[in-house]
């Protein structure tokens, strides 16, 4: 066991002070991507990494690195970090955590006077939760080639603002390439999930990631008075819509345990009380670790809007806007993983992600792993979603010795 420890008082109270940006009265986080707030957390973290020794910079898609140089530069860093943008009702650890556990790990270094053979770098990734700008984390996928930069740049929120605009208003549109080689990748995070709470687990050794197809659908009816209108006669897009939305729940029912079918958004128009809907746009997310599984649930989805919409008389727009396939992840370093969990004695178990993360698309340039710890109820994406200094601790010592394999 290394006698390198960090520090988790001070990796906790970084957590809380970082929590001031963008609080909300429910005790949670609205950070959305490249708002001013985000901005604001930005540039704590830049100032943070300074202060920490690091080389700061920032590629075009704005994605930051504070690097902490090795005995051997040419070496390509080990690299660890997640996201500082939050969904509009956040909590506190989704994504910071594994951002402020790899600048914990370059501070303990430091206090430790120690070296490295290879760099270490800490990263934090733009529009990981893609909840303003679609589809998720957009620009790690540019940095692993998954993406293109124009169409990076080039996403749009709903006001029809692109990545590349926000990040010049902002002052984070950077100047390097994005990507670049990389010795290895880890991300730090919480479960966002049950299970390790359940099974009173503090590390989850995750060795894949779910596969995910994000839809986007309008449904067009006609809109019509709501009382003179007979009900035999309407064209309601909001019906067929309904219809759909119970359908998704049901193909992630059929595709149980591991399947999940989501639709989160929808927007009815006109959106008048006495007015018969004549459009609707909504999403479906859907999950699953198997690809065959995916594809089965993309045929229910497809049969059944051509089934709904034909018995409505609807007009369809039906987008699948992003595919991300199952994520195996790199045996060698899930085990450096493991080998950490086991020699602090603590429990763990292998784990697969329901939730996509960046490390699923570093994955494609570097070998990568994922820690994961438990959160309260499984909660996540949510203001009152919590964990405890004690597992944010352990799973950012495990996250320093894994990297410590690697980067000799």
């Amino acid at each position: 066991m290394t006698d390198i420890r960090i520090n988790g008082e001070r990796l906790w109270d970084s957590l809380m002070e970082m929590a001031k940006i963008g609080a909300t009265d429910k005790g949670g986080v609205c950070r959305l991507a490249l708002t001013d707030v985000d901005k604001a957390a930005r540039d704590l973290f830049v100032r943070w990494c300074e202060e920490a020794g690091c080389a700061v910079t920032v590629d075009r898609m704005g994605n930051i690195f504070g690097r902490r140089e090795g005995t051997d530069p040419s070496l390509p860093p080990v690299m660890t970090g997640s996201h500082i943008d939050s969904q509009p009702t956040g909590g506190k650890f989704d994504g910071i955590y594994g951002v402020l556990a790899g600048l914990e790990v370059i501070r303990a270094l430091n206090d430790a006077g120690a070296t490295t053979k290879a760099p270490i770098e800490v990263s934090a990734w733009t529009n990981e939760e893609g909840s303003r700008f679609a589809p998720a984390m957009v620009s790690s996928g540019v940095f692993a080639g998954v993406f293109d930069l124009d169409y990076g740049l080039g996403r749009k929120d709903l006001d029809g603002k692109t990545i590349g605009e926000e990040l010049a208003r902002i002052g984070y549109a950077g100047e390097a390439p994005v990507g670049k080689p990389v010795r290895a990748f880890f991300e730090a995070h919480i479960e966002q999930g049950p299970i390790l709470e359940a099974e009173q687990k503090t590390i989850g050794v995750v060795t894949d990631a779910q596969g995910q197809r994000w839809y986007e659908c309008t449904l067009t009816g006609q809109e019509a008075h709501a009382g003179p209108t007979p009900m035999a006669t309407r064209r309601d897009a909001l019906v067929g819509a309904a219809r759909i939305v119970e359908a998704v729940n049901r193909i992630g029912l059929e595709n149980a345990p591991l399947a999940c079918a989501t639709v989160g958004l929808v927007e009815v128009f006109p959106n008048s009380r006495n007015t018969i809907p004549g459009k609707v746009f909504f999403t479906v997310d859907f999950r699953h670790p198997d690809a065959d599984v995916l594809a089965r649930m993309d045929a229910a989805l497809r049969e059944t809007i051509e089934r709904v919409t034909s018995e409505i008389g609807l007009g369809v727009e039906l987008e699948q806007i992003w595919y991300s396939p199952p994520v195996p992840f790199d045996p060698e370093c899930v085990d450096a993983v493991r080998r950490a969990a086991e020699r602090n004695g603590l429990s763990h178990r292998d784990i697969v992600s329901g939730a996509g993360h960046d490390a699923c698309y570093v994955s494609r340039v570097a070998p990568t792993a994922m820690v994961f710890i438990p959160c309260e109820d499984g909660i996540s994406h949510n203001e009152i979603e919590s964990a405890t200094p004690e597992d944010v601790a352990a799973g950012c010592q495990v996250l320093l010795e894994a990297m410590l394999e690697r980067a000799g």
